[in-house]
């Protein structure tokens, strides 16, 4: 496997294929990367940016985007787990004042 490169050659060598002076698979070739490798690099660097659809929800997720899903999904699973045991113990409780003894 190749060595990562740095992300500031990262940076240029997406600059370079935005500004279409050369086919992308030249620029790969000179920077000695591979075609898909810098279309992917520059897949990444349009989801960063949130060069997608200009409507919310519809295009690639940034990472502040992506993090904030993470934290709503895990605190949605939290509450529904203590929902559950609060519908567990009414029940229960319940149960126990209604029954003669």
């Amino acid at each position: 496997m190749p060595a990562a490169k740095p992300a500031e050659f990262r940076r240029r060598a997406v600059e370079l294929a935005r500004a279409r002076e050369k086919p992308i698979a030249q620029i790969a070739m000179d920077l000695g990367i591979a075609e898909a490798c810098l279309r992917r690099w520059m897949a990444k660097a349009d989801r960063e940016v949130g060069a997608g659809p200009a409507e919310p929800g519809t295009g690639p997720l940034t990472g502040d985007e992506r993090a904030e899903l993470v934290r709503l999904r895990r605190e949605n699973r939290v509450q529904a787990t203590e929902i559950e045991i609060l519908k567990r113990a009414s029940a229960y409780f319940a149960r126990e004042n209604i029954l003669p003894k």
